[in-house]
């Protein structure tokens, strides 16, 4: 496995972050920071892993706010 110091997100699994995300916010608000589907009607984990892992542009939001969110927590 690579070395990636400057990457903050290197050996985080997807679920981990979205994990920490509902943790942090809830349901509720992480669809009102992110308004798709999957976290707005009936929100589940594995629900949101499987659109999240299909649609990169969904994915991408997911880890910028975790991102957000860690260096708020600093």
């Amino acid at each position: 496995m690579e070395h990636q110091p400057n990457n903050p997100l290197h050996g985080l699994r997807l679920d981990t972050i979205l994990e920490q995300l509902v943790t942090h916010f809830g349901w509720k608000e992480l669809g009102e920071r992110i308004p798709i589907r999957c976290f707005t009607h009936n929100p589940s984990i594995k629900s949101s892993l499987t659109f999240l892992r299909k649609t990169p542009w969904a994915r991408e939001r997911v880890e910028g706010l975790f991102l957000k969110m860690v260096r708020e927590r600093k």
